[in-house]
């Protein structure tokens, strides 16, 4: 994909979390199954919430908070970075817990690691964050980041919108001309899906989307560094929307 084509799929996401941030942090006011699931097996296996005063967990795309709110709510009681792009989604996101932090970064971008703590962290997670951004180069390049500030015995858990397996959702996918582009501009798998906020269905926008396939995720995992420990699928009333894979160093 062309660097004009990447930048242009960028634009447009950071346009529509501007703008539609009220609606769409309407629809995330709880984690899904597939967060709760991978969060709940990973601090089980490093002792427990009452065990997790060492505990440094990294969430990059943190929105709203949700997953940081539900945190607390679990008693988790280990330190917490939560990043974000969206200042309209930041500004919902105070967990009031002294151990909690949010700042703004985008990861799309080359310096976005400059002001994040320099600590190792046991646990980063990318939630339906991945497949925002267009383009193998720059998956690789965040993967391998990520690898980065991970702990020598550190996880990284990530989850990646399934939308074709939802027929409401494959009826909203748009075509490329909406946007000035063709299906020759993109690559296999990106989609413009549009937003039609589920608070009263009259707001609409358009959002870039890649929907991977696990080979395609295994290509990634090995090229960035990592092995795929677990994989599995959760969430929506099909209960295969989300795809979650748990990835420990190669």
């Amino acid at each position: 994909m062309k660097i004009e084509i990447e930048r242009r799929l960028l634009e447009l996401n950071t346009r529509f979390y501007a703008d539609c941030a009220a609606s769409f942090s309407a629809t995330r006011q709880r984690i899904q199954p597939g967060i709760a699931r991978a969060l709940s097996e990973f601090i089980a296996s490093r002792g427990g919430f009452a065990e997790s005063d060492s505990l440094h967990l990294l969430d990059l795309g943190s929105g709203n908070g949700n997953l940081a709110h539900w945190l607390v709510g679990q008693n988790y009681r280990g330190w917490y970075s939560g990043v974000d792009q969206s200042d309209e989604l930041l500004q919902q996101a105070e967990s009031g817990n002294v151990r909690f932090t949010f700042q703004k970064a985008d990861l799309a971008q080359s310096d976005w690691l400059a002001e994040l703590p320099t600590q190792p962290f046991d646990l980063v997670t990318v939630f339906a964050v991945l497949h925002h951004l267009p383009g193998e180069g720059l998956r690789v390049r965040l993967l391998r980041e990520i690898k980065r500030l991970l702990a020598p015995d550190g996880v990284f858990i990530h989850s990646v919108w399934q939308f074709n397996s939802s027929p409401r959702l494959v009826k909203r996918i748009q075509p490329w001309e909406v946007i000035g582009l063709t299906s020759a501009d993109v690559d296999e798998g990106d989609a413009l899906l549009d937003w039609r906020a589920e608070t009263g269905g009259s707001q609409e926008a358009l959002r870039y989307i890649h929907a991977f396939s696990e080979p395609e995720l295994l290509r990634l995992a090995h090229k960035s560094g990592f092995r795929i420990a677990t994989s599995w699928s959760s969430d929506g009333k099909e209960g295969c929307l989300g795809l979650y894979q748990v990835w420990s160093r190669a």
